[in-house]
């Protein structure tokens, strides 16, 4: 299946870079850049993509803004942020808008179109030092509270952890013993008790629980 995508960045030197890597790809396809959010969020309503790739800092409409408006909409296409920025505050705003992944500029390019592949998928997605951020950044006004994950059972709780480390369904199915099949409906489970729509907004209620 190709990939139909659309780039937006504010530098043009990016897009035009950024076209020529993931172009290259048999099965990705650059159908429209964009230079700023709201350009980005009319060419995706226009021309209906699997992926968008976002850059958080754009003029007009920022990339977390675009990504939010995006993925409010029915059919959306799946978002991939892609910045220079690792902060923690960008990480998880950019998540929890429910974005696909996080991926700094300076990915290394297979890991840049496999990346891609990945979020087009729905997998989740970060890069290794997005990654780190993201578990070891504890916001300062955190305070104690329930567990976000109390209302799992022990099987679906070991399933979410291990949804949060990165694996597929298939690597969670063999490492658990059990059938793909049976890892899916499990997860359509938890993403009702827990009131989640995505992999990566499971992953951030499971690194809330280890707070």
């Amino acid at each position: 299946m190709t990939i139909r995508m659309i780039i937006a960045d504010d530098e043009s030197l990016m897009r035009s870079g950024l076209r020529l890597l993931l172009g290259a790809a048999d099965d990705i396809e650059i159908i429209a850049e964009a230079a700023d959010g709201a350009e980005a969020i009319d060419l995706a309503r226009r021309l209906g993509p699997d992926l968008v790739l976002v850059d958080i800092r754009m003029p007009v409409i920022d990339g977390l803004e675009a990504a939010q408006r995006l993925l409010s909409e029915p059919d959306h296409p799946q978002i991939l942020m892609l910045t220079a920025f690792g902060t923690d505050d960008f990480v998880h705003r950019a998540l929890q808008s429910g974005a696909a992944g996080y991926i700094l500029k300076d990915t290394p390019p297979e890991e840049l179109i496999n990346a891609v592949r990945a979020a087009a998928d729905g997998t989740r997605t970060l890069s290794a030092a997005a990654l780190e951020t993201l578990i070891t950044a504890r916001p300062a006004t955190a305070a104690e509270g329930p567990d976000p994950l109390a209302p799992l059972s022990d099987r679906e709780r070991e399933i979410a952890e291990a949804v949060a480390q990165g694996m597929t369904n298939a690597q969670v199915a063999r490492a658990l013993f059990v059938s793909t099949a049976t890892v899916k409906t499990h997860l359509a489970r938890i993403f009702d008790k827990l009131d989640v729509s995505t992999r990566v907004q499971l992953a951030l209620l499971v690194n809330q629980a280890r707070w």
